[in-house]
C-alpha cells in the first residue's frame, strides 16, 4: 500500500510516517518501479503499536527501543514492563505534586475569599499570591 493509503488507514499523516521511518520506528519499505513507498500490511500493526505506546506515555525513543528488541527477534516484554513501571512511578509523583499544588491553591483561594481592596499595600501587587 502507498504512503497515503497507510496514513488514511492508521489515522496519521504522510509526514508523520516519513518521520517514523527516519527515526527507525517504521522499517524502510520497498519502492514501486515508479519510486513510491510500498508498505506491507504489517506496517498498519506497527503504526498501531506506536500509537498505543504514545497513548501509554512512552516516548518515541522508548518505543524505538521496544521495536529494536522485537526486530532483533526477541520478545520485549520485560523491557516494556520496566518502562511501564517507570512511567507509573512518574505518574504517581505527578499526582502527588498536583495534590500539593491543589492544596496550596485552595489555601490561597480561601485567603482571598473576602478581598478587602482598601487594605491592600501599594508595595505589593496582590497579597493573595
Amino acid at each position: 500500500m502507498r504512503i497515503g493509503e497507510l496514513a488514511a488507514e492508521t489515522g496519521t499523516t504522510t509526514k508523520t510516517l516519513r518521520f517514523y521511518e527516519e527515526q527507525g520506528l517504521l522499517s524502510p519499505t520497498d519502492r514501486t518501479p515508479a519510486g513510491y513507498r510500498d508498505y506491507t500490511p504489517e506496517a498498519v500493526a506497527r503504526i498501531d503499536f506506536i500509537h498505543r505506546g504514545r497513548a501509554a506515555g512512552l516516548t518515541l525513543a522508548q518505543i524505538r527501543q521496544i521495536v529494536e528488541i522485537r526486530d532483533a527477534g526477541r520478545a520485549p516484554c520485560e523491557h516494556v514492563r520496566d518502562l511501564l513501571d517507570a512511567r507509573l512511578n512518574d505518574i504517581e509523583q505527578q499526582i502527588a505534586q498536583l495534590g500539593a499544588l491543589r492544596d496550596t491553591i485552595a489555601e490561597l483561594r480561601e485567603n482571598a475569599s473576602h478581598p478587602e481592596p482598601d487594605t491592600c499595600s501599594v508595595d505589593q501587587v496582590c497579597r493573595y499570591v
